[in-house]
């Protein structure tokens, strides 16, 4: 730390800030020690730092299961997040069951400053169970609501309402939807009925009706079941000329079936997905999709969580919401442009 001082010509105090991003610094100077960082390979000494403030350098990630996509890449996204900030992060699968996520969310993770934590199996009802926690926490996605922590989550209505207005804006009339959820209760606060909110939201705006023929119950959510969904959706006879599925794993597994049934994509089924992961650029066609903003949920979640560490356990500021912006990638499966792989 001290020759990164030396050669941006700060303290070494300018140059801790810079490490552990606090916001009170002159860009230029961040900049200026950003380079010497760089230029010397500078890493912090994590073990040293944590004998002297009693924190691991450490956070914790807990997701409901690293073999979706989504979970995977925003894992990779949280680590690069926090390595920039000099921590490290212990992942840890949390969706097993209710009773598996209460005791994630009890305990924490093992030797970690503080948690971001993506519940689904526990919901808004279960918010009271934030109460005994103990130790810097930021939620994410859209179970808990109302609680004392801060949360980081997307724009589910919004993105997949966008993503239908898409295909009516090619002029599909028939939009299936694959991925709603099996109990078809109301007013839950789970990105499946989030997500076919605003496929209904857009059907009305554009003046097309529901045909509940056409809302097919999924779960899980991994390619065999969007396959499965497909095929079942073709078998029924009921006429579509598009596929709304309410993550890319579905949309992949729906691409297959219809393939295998000869059905041209995108010229008698159009196929938009949601989560924008990396396998859609590699598909046959490529995939259009929701980008809801991965990057910047990571980023976000991060920072609010070290801001929290650094302010102490149970920080007692107002918890803070954050939505992250998302955007529509066309590709060659709603009759854009390819990705360059």
């Amino acid at each position: 730390m001290q020759e990164v001082a030396r050669r941006a010509g700060v303290s070494n105090k300018t140059v801790s800030n810079v490490v552990n991003d606090h916001p009170h610094v002159r860009p230029e100077t961040r900049a200026r020690v950003q380079q010497a960082i760089a230029e010397l390979g500078y890493r912090p000494n994590l073990s040293a730092r944590g004998l002297r403030s009693g924190r691991t350098g450490v956070i914790g990630l807990a997701v409901p299961q690293l073999r979706q996509p989504y979970f995977a890449e925003l894992a990779d996204a949280v680590i690069a997040a926090a390595e920039r900030r000099g921590l490290g992060v212990i992942i840890g699968q949390a969706g097993a069951d209710r009773d598996h996520e209460t005791a994630v969310l009890a305990n924490g993770l093992r030797q970690t400053d503080g948690m971001l934590f993506s519940p689904e199996h526990l919901g808004t009802e279960d918010r009271h169970l934030l109460d005994d926690v103990t130790y810097p926490l930021v939620l994410l996605g859209e179970r808990i609501f109302g609680g004392p922590d801060d949360h980081v989550t997307m724009h589910n209505v919004e993105g997949a309402r966008a993503a239908v207005e898409h295909l009516v804006g090619l002029g599909r009339q028939r939009i299936a939807v694959l991925g709603a959820h099996p109990d078809r209760r109301s007013g839950q606060m789970r990105p499946s009925d989030l997500r076919v909110r605003g496929y209904r939201e857009a059907l009305a705006v554009a003046g097309l009706p529901e045909d509940p023929r056409l809302e097919r119950a999924v779960a899980p959510w991994l390619p065999q079941d969007g396959v499965d969904a497909t095929r079942e959706l073709l078998a029924s006879g009921v006429e579509f000329d598009a596929i709304f599925a309410l993550n890319d794993s579905l949309a992949i597994g729906a691409l297959r079936a219809l393939a295998q049934a000869g059905r041209r994509v995108p010229d008698d089924v159009a196929v938009i997905g949601f989560d924008n992961i990396g396998d859609g650029r590699f598909s046959t066609p490529s995939l259009s999709s929701v980008d809801p903003g991965r990057e910047e949920i990571a980023e976000t979640a991060v920072a609010m969580l070290v801001e929290r560490i650094e302010a102490g356990t149970r920080d007692v500021r107002p918890p803070r919401l954050h939505k992250a912006a998302f955007h529509i990638v066309a590709r060659e499966s709603t009759g854009g442009h390819d990705d360059e792989a």
